[in-house]
């Protein structure tokens, strides 16, 4: 029985290693996907965890699905499909060395994911369902990620949501705004970046997450600002964690992701709701969250890339 099922794309980041003399990137192939990474923090802790998801019948696929195994992740909710091809990241740098982000996803096998193809009681038996919006850019894995998140709720889960904006990925940003919304409105714990909330709401972290709060009937907001760290509220507290200093960073690839697993890993331990955490609960968890994530950033990729548990002790922030 899992503790923690997540829906969602399972695929390879490939992140530049170099650039040429004509600006061709070297690349470098990591396994990844939001919620793999996300479970992938969870299981380096000791959940148990269960992907449900899709990918292509090729070598990658095989791949993937052997890297969650050896991650302790269960995959028999992974369907593999001989139709379609591995979805594919290509991640680069700008001139300002923020990421830029490439998909070789008309399809990609992750959004093939049919309602059909989902089983009900892997759902039924967790603590907790976990989703993004990468699922929700195209049919008909949005029907399914529709129709997954109603069991959840339905059977009384706690269910987790990171909105993930990933502007390529969208046939238009109005659609993209509607679908994080409609997401937002199904969570009990949310972890949104700055930039989201922006993007969102037009509001910096704190008044984005008050308002995420009450228009949505959230009860645990996370607020992830990068190097300034991450801002937490609930019903009864609020505050904010500093993000690790003086660390190389190789690749920031799923660092958001590492926090939330992770974050949802220090939740599951207090074994209290989300809307009940005192100040002093809610900063454990997100100081958990962060530590974790910024240890990931010196190492890359990001299914490989989660901390050893003994480690963010040392560093805890």
């Amino acid at each position: 029985m899992p503790d923690v099922v997540a829906l969602g794309e399972l695929l390879i980041d490939f992140t530049c290693r170099s650039v040429d003399a004509q600006g061709y990137p070297t690349m470098v192939a990591h396994p990844g996907g939001a919620p793999a990474n996300f479970l992938a923090a969870l299981a380096k802790f000791g959940c148990s965890t269960a992907l449900i998801g899709k990918v292509g019948g090729d070598a990658f696929g095989k791949l993937l699905v052997n890297t969650l195994q050896e991650a302790g992740i269960e995959t028999r909710a992974l369907v593999v499909d001989e139709t379609v091809f591995t979805t594919l990241a290509f991640v680069t740098l700008d001139a300002q060395g923020d990421r830029e982000f490439s998909f070789a996803r008309k399809p990609g096998a992750d959004t093939c994911l049919r309602p059909e193809e989902i089983d009900p009681e892997l759902i039924r038996q967790a603590k907790v369902f976990h989703f993004g919006t990468l699922s929700l850019t195209d049919e008909p894995a949005r029907s399914a990620t529709v129709h997954a998140v109603a069991i959840a709720r339905e059977a009384g889960k706690l269910i987790t949501f990171d909105p993930n904006l990933r502007k390529p990925l969208w046939k238009d940003l109005q659609q993209a705004k509607e679908q994080m919304l409609w997401g937002l409105k199904q969570a009990d714990v949310v972890k949104i970046s700055d930039e989201e909330v922006q993007f969102l709401f037009g509001l910096e972290p704190e008044a984005g997450a008050e308002h995420i709060l009450k228009a949505y009937g959230v009860k645990l907001v996370f607020v992830t600002c990068g190097s300034q760290g991450c801002y937490f509220r609930n019903a009864v507290t609020q505050g904010r964690v500093p993000s690790l200093t003086g660390l190389k960073v190789a690749d920031t690839t799923g660092a958001g992701d590492i926090f939330g697993g992770s974050a949802v890993w220090k939740l599951l331990q207090l074994g209290k709701k989300p809307e009940e955490l005192t100040q002093g609960e809610a900063r454990a968890v997100a100081a958990f969250g962060c530590t974790s994530a910024g240890l990931s950033v010196t190492k890359p990729g990001g299914i490989s890339s989660v901390p050893d548990y003994q480690r963010v002790l040392e560093h805890l922030v």
